[in-house]
């Protein structure tokens, strides 16, 4: 199905705007496996596994942003960000994804959902955030 003449309809999303979703998953694994190895090395420095760490978190972030309106994209980076935060003992951030997951699937159904917001337990999951312009599909 086309939308507009230009995007191809498919499962949900937008054709490019998949492919940008589906980059953003693919960078976070990179960045989650760079950090993992930097962790493992002897004598490792440690501002590169706490770089690839925060590099890791902002490509959730970033997937976050291109896939909260689509419900299994959505909960998919939630998951995601639930996996992560455990893997890094961050308790806060751990309760903050299972408040999330329990909440993202109601937020999908009614339509209320903050745009732009980053998925992230250290801001509201209320509240609504500036969409970076790289990921804008206006």
């Amino acid at each position: 199905m086309y939308l507009s003449g230009e995007y191809i309809w498919e499962q949900g999303m937008i054709k490019d705007r998949r492919q940008k979703f589906q980059d953003e998953i693919s960078a976070y694994r990179e960045a989650r496996s760079s950090a993992i190895g930097a962790g493992r090395e002897n004598g490792s420095n440690n501002g590169s596994k706490n770089d690839n760490i925060a590099l890791a978190w902002l490509h959730l972030e970033r997937a976050h942003i291109l896939g909260q309106a689509y419900f299994f994209e959505h909960l998919h980076v939630h998951w995601l960000m639930l996996c992560f935060a455990v893997s890094l003992w961050d308790f806060r951030e751990i309760g903050g994804q299972v408040f999330r997951l329990i909440l993202a699937p109601l937020g999908n159904i009614t339509g209320r959902l903050p745009m732009g917001n980053n998925g992230r337990s250290h801001v509201s999951a209320f509240a609504p955030m500036e969409i970076p312009d790289d990921l804008r599909f206006d």
